[in-house]
């Protein structure tokens, strides 16, 4: 995988950045950029990253113009490399502290993203580091729908996160966090485990679905079922093997610190 930017230089910091990976999805990234953006206008500051994750079609010349016109800083990989992958590239990109991360087929919708900052932005020690979304109305096919559900109970058997929907798209996590985690093919499907697994808390929150209005699906459901069960014992052992937690640093000596008795001479 070898990715090459086309980013916008000179703008001024932002916090949140959205993050899209997008295969062969000529018909959606416009219009799902300008739902983005009324999104998160009157958010604040906010830039969008798109990584191309080695499109054949028109993907790139769509692109093109709105790049131009700084409204997007793309990416892209010369070859296609998978989602994981493509999410890795656009956060490593990104300039914001948070990070929201959507899929290229429209189905996940950007007015969610708010909702999901709002969890975050307040700060404080218990709030969460990473907001994953939980589809509650599934806008998929009837066959997709069965294959995910018992893939998620099996899944959660396992890892135990509390994750009941560990396919949906939409998920907000603080960058550095997300740097911090190791990275392997279909990471993004374990991310909540991920982020337990290193001490991080982790929150869901119910969202919107909605059917795949254009294009096609780049998802088998045999196939992606094979491959994760094979992600998902080398998850659970990871998870074994993983105990840490998170850290914060403290400036002043805990106020319950007795003070040091004086030595006799000292005033």
């Amino acid at each position: 995988m070898c990715p090459v930017s086309v980013l916008s230089e000179g703008r001024p910091p932002v916090r949140l950045s959205v993050v899209v990976p997008v295969f062969n999805e000529a018909d959606n990234v416009l219009p799902l950029l300008e739902e983005i953006e009324r999104a998160l206008t009157p958010v604040g500051a906010f830039e969008v990253v798109y990584v191309d994750d080695g499109s054949s079609d028109d993907t790139l010349a769509r692109l093109a113009p709105v790049v131009a016109a700084g409204r997007l800083r793309l990416v892209r990989h010369l070859n296609r490399s998978g989602q994981s992958a493509a999410v890795r590239t656009g956060v490593k990109a990104a300039r914001g502290e948070w990070i929201a991360t959507l899929d290229g087929d429209g189905q996940n919708d950007p007015a969610d993203i708010p909702n999901l900052f709002a969890l975050v932005a307040k700060g404080g020690p218990d709030a969460p580091v990473l907001v994953g979304g939980l589809r509650k109305k599934r806008k998929d096919t009837l066959s997709k729908r069965l294959a995910s559900k018992f893939a998620n109970a099996v899944r959660q058997s396992f890892l135990q996160d509390g994750c009941t929907d560990s396919g949906c798209g939409l998920k907000l996590f603080r960058r550095d966090a997300f740097l911090d985690l190791p990275f392997f093919g279909a990471m993004h499907r374990f991310l909540p485990a991920l982020f337990r697994a290193h001490g991080h808390p982790v929150a869901y929150v119910p969202v919107n679905h909605r059917p795949r209005e254009r294009g096609v699906s780049k998802y088998n459901n045999w196939r992606r079922g094979l491959i994760g069960v094979v992600d998902l014992l080398g998850v659970y052992w990871l998870k074994r093997r993983t105990a840490l937690s998170a850290s914060v640093e403290t400036a002043a000596a805990p106020a319950d610190r007795k003070a040091e008795p004086a030595v006799a001479g000292e005033p």
